[in-house]
Protein backbone atom coordinates (compact mmCIF):
# COMPACT_ATOMS: atom_id res chain seq x y z
CA UNK A 1 0.00 0.00 0.00
CA UNK A 2 1.22 3.50 -0.89
CA UNK A 3 0.36 6.49 1.36
CA UNK A 4 -0.24 9.84 0.03
CA UNK A 5 0.37 13.07 1.88
CA UNK A 6 -2.14 15.21 0.09
CA UNK A 7 -2.78 18.96 0.37
CA UNK A 8 -5.75 21.10 0.37
CA UNK A 9 -5.04 21.84 -3.31
CA UNK A 10 -4.45 18.45 -3.99
CA UNK A 11 -7.67 17.27 -2.60
CA UNK A 12 -9.27 19.39 -4.66
CA UNK A 13 -8.07 18.54 -7.57
CA UNK A 14 -8.81 14.76 -6.71
CA UNK A 15 -12.69 15.75 -6.30
CA UNK A 16 -12.88 17.69 -9.20
CA UNK A 17 -11.83 14.88 -11.50
CA UNK A 18 -14.55 12.18 -9.08
CA UNK A 19 -11.25 10.55 -7.76
CA UNK A 20 -10.36 8.90 -4.62
CA UNK A 21 -8.06 6.27 -3.93
CA UNK A 22 -8.39 2.72 -4.58
CA UNK A 23 -7.59 -0.18 -1.92
CA UNK A 24 -4.21 -0.46 -2.61
CA UNK A 25 -3.27 3.04 -1.53
CA UNK A 26 -3.78 5.27 0.91
CA UNK A 27 -4.87 9.34 1.30
CA UNK A 28 -3.63 11.07 4.04
CA UNK A 29 -3.63 14.53 5.45
CA UNK A 30 -3.67 17.43 8.25
CA UNK A 31 -7.16 17.68 10.62
CA UNK A 32 -7.59 20.80 9.21
CA UNK A 33 -7.60 19.54 5.23
CA UNK A 34 -11.48 19.64 4.92
CA UNK A 35 -11.26 23.06 6.08
CA UNK A 36 -8.99 24.27 3.99
CA UNK A 37 -10.69 22.88 1.19
CA UNK A 38 -13.84 24.54 1.70
CA UNK A 39 -12.03 27.78 2.07
CA UNK A 40 -11.09 26.85 -1.69
CA UNK A 41 -13.94 26.28 -2.65
CA UNK A 42 -15.40 29.55 -1.14
CA UNK A 43 -12.82 31.28 -2.48
CA UNK A 44 -13.86 30.02 -6.46
CA UNK A 45 -17.05 30.50 -6.00
CA UNK A 46 -16.82 34.15 -4.68
CA UNK A 47 -14.32 34.56 -7.81
CA UNK A 48 -16.96 33.53 -10.38
CA UNK A 49 -14.61 30.56 -11.35
CA UNK A 50 -17.55 28.08 -10.15
CA UNK A 51 -21.18 28.89 -9.33
CA UNK A 52 -22.27 28.35 -5.85
CA UNK A 53 -24.08 24.88 -6.92
CA UNK A 54 -20.36 23.76 -7.85
CA UNK A 55 -18.82 24.37 -5.34
CA UNK A 56 -21.52 22.99 -2.80
CA UNK A 57 -21.25 19.80 -5.04
CA UNK A 58 -17.37 19.62 -4.09
CA UNK A 59 -17.70 20.24 -0.69
CA UNK A 60 -20.30 17.72 -0.35
CA UNK A 61 -17.90 15.10 -2.41
CA UNK A 62 -15.06 16.23 -0.05
CA UNK A 63 -17.10 13.82 2.88
CA UNK A 64 -16.96 10.59 0.33
CA UNK A 65 -13.00 11.23 -0.33
CA UNK A 66 -11.18 8.25 1.55
CA UNK A 67 -8.60 10.34 3.81
CA UNK A 68 -7.11 9.71 7.35
CA UNK A 69 -7.16 12.96 8.56
CA UNK A 70 -4.09 13.55 11.37
CA UNK A 71 -3.48 15.85 13.72
CA UNK A 72 -2.42 14.42 17.32
CA UNK A 73 0.10 15.60 19.58
CA UNK A 74 2.85 14.09 17.73
CA UNK A 75 2.14 15.43 14.33
CA UNK A 76 1.70 18.87 15.92
CA UNK A 77 4.89 18.17 17.61
CA UNK A 78 6.59 17.21 14.47
CA UNK A 79 4.96 20.22 12.36
CA UNK A 80 6.60 22.54 14.86
CA UNK A 81 10.10 21.30 15.07
CA UNK A 82 9.76 21.06 11.61
CA UNK A 83 8.69 24.58 10.87
CA UNK A 84 11.72 25.97 13.45
CA UNK A 85 14.08 23.17 11.02
CA UNK A 86 12.93 25.44 7.97
CA UNK A 87 13.22 28.68 9.71
CA UNK A 88 9.26 29.34 9.25
CA UNK A 89 7.51 31.67 11.37
CA UNK A 90 4.44 29.46 11.33
CA UNK A 91 4.11 25.87 11.85
CA UNK A 92 0.71 25.90 9.93
CA UNK A 93 2.24 24.83 6.46
CA UNK A 94 4.83 22.23 8.34
CA UNK A 95 1.41 20.48 9.07
CA UNK A 96 1.48 18.89 5.95
CA UNK A 97 4.90 17.85 5.55
CA UNK A 98 5.11 16.41 9.26
CA UNK A 99 1.83 14.24 8.54
CA UNK A 100 4.24 13.26 5.50
CA UNK A 101 6.87 12.49 7.44
CA UNK A 102 5.09 10.42 9.99
CA UNK A 103 2.40 8.79 8.16
CA UNK A 104 3.08 8.53 4.09
CA UNK A 105 5.12 7.20 1.97
CA UNK A 106 5.33 10.14 -0.57
CA UNK A 107 3.80 14.24 0.00
CA UNK A 108 1.92 14.80 -3.24
CA UNK A 109 1.79 18.77 -3.79
CA UNK A 110 2.45 21.70 -6.36
CA UNK A 111 3.07 24.25 -3.62
CA UNK A 112 6.38 25.43 -4.29
CA UNK A 113 7.47 26.18 -0.62
CA UNK A 114 6.46 22.93 0.35
CA UNK A 115 8.17 21.59 -2.64
CA UNK A 116 11.67 23.35 -1.66
CA UNK A 117 10.93 22.36 2.18
CA UNK A 118 10.82 18.98 0.75
CA UNK A 119 13.48 18.95 -0.86
CA UNK A 120 15.38 20.16 2.14
CA UNK A 121 13.88 17.50 4.39
CA UNK A 122 15.02 14.78 2.51
CA UNK A 123 11.26 13.91 2.28
CA UNK A 124 9.96 12.26 -1.41
CA UNK A 125 7.51 14.36 -3.41
CA UNK A 126 4.74 12.79 -6.59
CA UNK A 127 3.57 15.96 -8.65
CA UNK A 128 -0.63 16.24 -8.45
CA UNK A 129 -0.85 15.30 -12.08
CA UNK A 130 0.88 11.62 -11.65
CA UNK A 131 -1.30 11.36 -8.68
CA UNK A 132 -4.12 12.06 -10.59
CA UNK A 133 -3.03 9.65 -13.20
CA UNK A 134 -1.97 6.82 -11.13
CA UNK A 135 -5.97 7.21 -9.48
CA UNK A 136 -7.54 7.41 -12.98
CA UNK A 137 -10.26 5.15 -12.05
CA UNK A 138 -13.26 7.26 -10.64
CA UNK A 139 -14.04 5.85 -7.21
CA UNK A 140 -16.74 8.84 -6.30
CA UNK A 141 -20.27 9.01 -6.84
Amino acid sequence: MTRFAVDAPTALRLLEAGLGAPPEHQLVGTASLRSEVSRLLFARSLSGRLTPGQARELLDALASLKLRLLGDRVSRATSWSLADQLGWHDPTDAEILAVARLQADTLVTGSARLLQAAAELGQAVTDPEELLGLLAVPTIA
